[in-house]
């Protein structure tokens, strides 16, 4: 390929495109809203069925099933075909939608949730997958400049739309509105996608693998809900956990990730070590910034996460905005400045709210966005041309597992930091304003930690040949 790569966006909504293009919308509405639906209708899922007790865990299991449900999406692609596993699991999906929409009691809202999100993290990780396979090196960047715009809107209309269901037909509607988005999906991808090839070969099912990676995932869900001390030791069991798995899979025959994944003598490896330490780094904010803002500003809810939202409107508009970059130069300018970005966006919100200084906080959480919103497109980009032709469809559907894990990695240790300072037990603003340093510090340490990575990236990236995308 030449150092200048060029794309419209006019072309992923022309009539060649537009088919494709909407389903990997309608794959991450799916993913997006769902992860948002909890803090809007499940209160109220409480209120009639009590289990109060529990709540979190709907929020939990979702994502921990997404995770393994992402982990297996690349093998499930080679044994049902692009369109068999999408089908399939998008059934998956709507068949734990049924079962949260119409159960008795709290344990079956969280069976419900449990096969949502194992279904919906193959169906995402698998729309990620299908994106070299469908569209050319020059328009993957406009691609995940939807996906960013499709996040924003979930992140705004998510709550909000479930909240409205919730409050005016029921919580169950909620859950229901999902049914007609699924069915529209399968049409889409009956008519779309192609059969594709079917792996003729073989192989066991790869359980111990995706056991030990959903253990590993549920202890980094644990560390975030107890005392500093077990959380260390949880996460410490994580990560033996996770190494297990990684180093399974290296043995096995039949991989669920690619051979050089977390790796850092690769641009793969380095790249997807980026796609990790950033969440990592972004869960500060994203898990206490609203929170903080009502305990020391006395924001309402509705004025603290409209604050709160200034990333997520950030991301989008710095992701569409790059989209347009030609220069592969350029490109890695933004991957290597993202990271920075993000570190300076979080020192400037802990400034912000140590002196009291909306202006201040304000810009943060605008380069916090920025951060994400200029490297991730052109990451994952670099990650897909990095790989082999034969590795593609596992590096594409690691790649929002990953991005998964990292949230879930990050809300534990921002939860284990800001108790190890006491912030639980703060009550005074002072107090309260002490404690949160330490968290911001572990954030802006991760964020340099990707930084280093982003570097590495590059220049390997480099010498790296490049993988074959969709025919032009």
């Amino acid at each position: 390929m030449s150092d200048t790569v060029e794309g419209r966006w006019a072309e992923i909504f022309g009539p060649r495109y537009l088919p494709v293009t909407t389903i990997l919308a309608l794959g991450v509405t799916l993913f997006a809203f769902n992860a948002f639906l909890s803090a809007a209708a499940l209160p109220s899922a409480v209120h009639e069925l009590g289990g109060v007790e529990v709540i979190s865990w709907a929020t939990t299991l979702y994502l921990v099933f997404a995770i393994v449900g992402g982990a297996a999406a690349a093998l499930l692609k080679r044994r049902l075909g692009s369109r068999g596993s999408l089908i399939g699991l998008a059934a998956v999906f709507l068949v734990g939608t049924l079962v949260a929409a119409i159960a008795g009691d709290m344990t079956q809202v969280l069976v419900g949730r449990a096969v949502q999100g194992f279904g919906e993290g193959v169906v995402a990780a698998l729309c990620f997958a299908l994106i070299p396979e469908l569209f050319p090196s020059r328009l993957v960047p406009k691609v995940f400049g939807m996906q960013a715009v499709v996040w924003a809107v979930a992140a705004f209309g998510g709550p909000a739309g479930a909240g409205a269901l919730t409050e005016l037909i029921s919580w169950r509607a909620a859950f229901l509105i999902n049914v007609p988005f699924v069915l529209i999906f399968i049409t889409m991808v009956l008519l779309v996608v192609p059969r594709g090839e079917k792996s003729v070969e073989a192989h066991g099912f790869p359980g111990v693998r995706l056991l030990t990676i959903g253990a590993g995932t549920m202890l980094v869900a644990l560390a975030a809900v107890v005392e500093p001390a077990q959380a260390a030791l949880l996460l410490v069991g994580a990560a033996a956990l996770l190494g297990l798995a990684a180093w399974l899979d290296r043995r096995a025959t039949q991989r669920l990730m690619p051979p050089d994944a977390f790796s850092l003598n690769t641009a793969v490896g380095s790249g997807l070590w980026v796609f990790l330490l950033m969440p990592v780094a972004g869960a500060a904010t994203a898990v206490y910034l609203i929170m903080l803002l009502q305990q020391l500003w006395d924001y309402g809810p509705t004025q603290a996460a409209v604050t709160g939202a200034v990333m997520a409107v950030a991301w989008s508009l710095s992701s569409v905005t790059v989209a347009n970059v030609r220069q592969r130069a350029t490109r890695r300018i933004l991957i290597r400045t993202g990271p920075l970005l993000l570190c300076l966006g979080l020192v400037l919100v802990l400034m912000g709210l140590e002196w009291t200084q909306l202006p201040v906080l304000l810009v943060g959480q605008a380069l916090i966005g920025m951060g994400f919103g200029i490297s991730n497109g052109y990451i994952m980009l670099t990650i897909m041309e990095a790989s082999t032709d034969a590795e593609r469809d596992r590096t594409s559907a690691l790649l929002p597992t990953t991005q998964s894990a990292g949230n879930a990695l990050g809300a534990a240790l921002a939860g284990v930091a800001a108790n190890a300072a006491g912030y639980p037990l703060a009550v005074e603003k002072s107090d309260v304003l002490g404690s949160i340093i330490p968290l911001f510090v572990m954030a802006a340490a991760f964020a340099i930690l990707a930084f280093l990575a982003a570097l590495r990236m590059v220049q390997l990236a480099k010498t790296t040949p490049l993988a074959t995308f969709a025919e032009e």
